[in-house]
């Protein structure tokens, strides 16, 4: 039986859903990098990064690259690039939204201060 759509991308999501599979994600949006430098980055230990990374592979977003003794991990494709671009611009419409709500709240607390009719 076919999973819905609906479904594969709700479990998409949750596979994007940790920190640490987000950054990773991040730093690999200008090329491959080598573990050792996303260890640097990320600062967490070697096993639990490993783990991360099999997720990430094993759901087919990024992949290994082995040259020597050094392996390197790239984003499979530019559209996850650009799906955290998009999450970007969403997270600071919102925020913006926010901090115009918060300004409107101050302001009105101002007002009952003052004596001023709120907006």
């Amino acid at each position: 039986m076919q999973v819905p759509l609906y479904q594969a991308k709700a479990e998409f999501f949750r596979m994007l859903g940790h920190p640490v599979r987000i950054r990773v994600l991040e730093l690999l949006q200008n090329g491959p990098v080598p573990v050792r430098e996303l260890l640097n980055e990320i600062e967490i230990e070697p096993s639990n990064l490993s783990q991360q990374l099999a997720v990430l592979r094993r759901s087919g977003i990024v992949i290994s690259i082995r040259d020597g003794s050094t392996v390197s991990y790239a984003l499979a494709g530019g559209d996850v690039a650009e799906l955290l671009r998009a999450a970007r611009r969403i997270l600071t419409e919102l925020l913006v939204g926010q901090s115009e709500l918060l300004a409107e709240l101050r302001h009105a607390d101002t007002s009952v201060h003052t004596g001023s009719p709120p907006l």
